[in-house]
């Protein structure tokens, strides 16, 4: 008999099924027995009334997370997980295990500290909790993919070893590269912007690396960049425009396709309206906002803290009702030497950064695009050009005003879920002090 998903045997009552995957529970009630097995989409519940069905657990020693196959008749069960069940079962052992796994899987809750979560990810990410939110990110990836495709966006890949630092500063990863110096990319912005002279408009899914000493709760040291670059804009508000698309995009995608896992996770109500137009305030007057409402004198500072993010959070749901707040015309002594500043106040950039929930997302705005400016930007800066000299041909042989943004995933998937660690939205994650599993 062909093997079908669990997601499926609802859709194959009173028929014959055959199922695949993992013992993920065995639950005694008098004389009845309840199998459950998992597979890759869901759990579904084989019913034994006859402890002899149960003869090929014993005899092959199979314990949990055993891998098991299934064959039975699908019966309409309301009390049953998912609606329908697996009549009169018969249990074949496709590979028996006796030791326990390291965490609890088959509780509703993965009650385990982080440490150990993180620590037996190869099989914590089993749990359906954890696979949910895994999927998830999966369906952020296609959303944003999905959004961009439908824009005339081309999809590209570019090198994670680079001969420079694309955000200069310290915060790079250095590694040997055959005798030479190399480092790993802290993003693919040169790449990016090289693309839109050939294509346009351009997105890239990758990992990305950054060497920050940080140790808090939304910092990791590799992560997934959502990364986005297209020429012939007007300024940084085209890019904060087409930002809006694709977030209202991937938040479609998710509510389309993933209702099962928003609803396990208990966020199907949590999900976020992007509004129309999402409100913007300068950053000047962020500060001065700031100043006024709490009483922190933060202006003349470079950037935002956290505190002021949650802050600013907290005024746009007061005043807009939304999620999101852009901040724009960040200080051009706080971002990289390739942004283009405010032609009217050119101590602010043409820049940006959307807040979600409190929290910033998404970084982007408008890029140089005139070879002058580069060498002027670079020696203002005090950077030597000739590390740059392969980005720069770029700029010598003709660019449009063009601009961009990138969306941490992992981030943006703790801020839709309300997980309190960004660990938690990441596969397996890489921070100050884990490099494994």
């Amino acid at each position: 008999m062909e093997r079908i998903w669990t997601t499926e045997v609802a859709g194959q009552a009173g028929q014959p099924v055959r199922v695949q995957g993992w013992l993920h529970a065995l639950r005694r009630m008098g004389g009845v027995s309840f199998v459950v097995v998992r597979d890759g989409w869901g759990l579904v519940q084989a019913v034994a009334e006859d402890d002899a069905a149960l003869a090929p657990l014993r005899e092959a020693g199979a314990g949990m997370e055993s891998v098991i196959a299934v064959e039975g008749q699908a019966v309409t069960a309301p009390q049953a997980p998912g609606g329908v069940e697996i009549q009169q079962p018969r249990i074949t052992v496709l590979v028996p295990v006796s030791e326990p796994p390291p965490v609890s899987l088959n509780k509703r809750e993965l009650r385990a500290a982080l440490a150990t979560v993180l620590d037996h990810a190869t099989v914590a990410n089993r749990h359906p909790a954890r696979r949910a939110v895994l999927r998830l990110a999966a369906g952020v990836m296609a959303g944003f993919r999905e959004a961009l495709a439908v824009r005339g966006f081309t999809e590209i890949q570019t090198p994670k070893i680079v001969a420079a630092a694309t955000e200069s500063g310290a915060n790079v990863f250095a590694i040997d590269y055959f005798g030479r110096p190399a480092y790993l990319a802290q993003s693919p912005q040169f790449y990016k912007q090289i693309m839109v002279g050939v294509f346009e408009r351009v997105f890239e899914v990758g990992p990305v690396f950054r060497a920050e000493p940080h140790d808090t709760t939304r910092h990791v040291n590799e992560y997934v960049s959502l990364d986005v670059e297209m020429g012939f804009i007007q300024d940084h508000t085209t890019v904060m425009a087409l930002l809006r698309e694709v977030l209202a995009g991937i938040l479609a995608r998710l509510e389309q396709q993933y209702a099962a896992e928003l609803a396990l996770l208990g966020a199907a109500k949590a999900l976020p309206v992007v509004p129309p137009v999402i409100p913007a305030i300068h950053f000047h007057e962020a500060q001065e906002l700031i100043f006024r409402r709490h009483g922190v004198d933060v202006r003349g500072e470079p950037d935002l803290s956290p505190q002021d993010e949650r802050w600013l959070g907290a005024w746009a749901q007061e005043q807009h009702s939304t999620d999101f707040l852009f901040v724009t015309g960040y200080p051009m002594r706080k971002r990289p030497f390739y942004t283009h500043p405010d032609p009217a106040r050119p101590e602010y950039s043409n820049s940006f950064d959307l807040l979600f929930r409190g929290t910033e997302l998404v970084t982007g705005g408008q890029r140089l695009h005139r070879y002058d400016d580069y060498l002027a930007a670079l020696a203002a800066a005090g950077l030597p050009a000739a590390p740059f000299a392969s980005y720069l041909e770029t700029f010598r042989h003709g660019m449009p005003p063009h601009g961009g943004f990138a969306i941490g995933s992992e981030r943006l998937l703790m801020q839709l879920l309300g997980l309190p660690n960004v660990r938690l939205a990441t596969t397996f994650p890489r921070d100050l002090n884990r490099l494994t599993p």
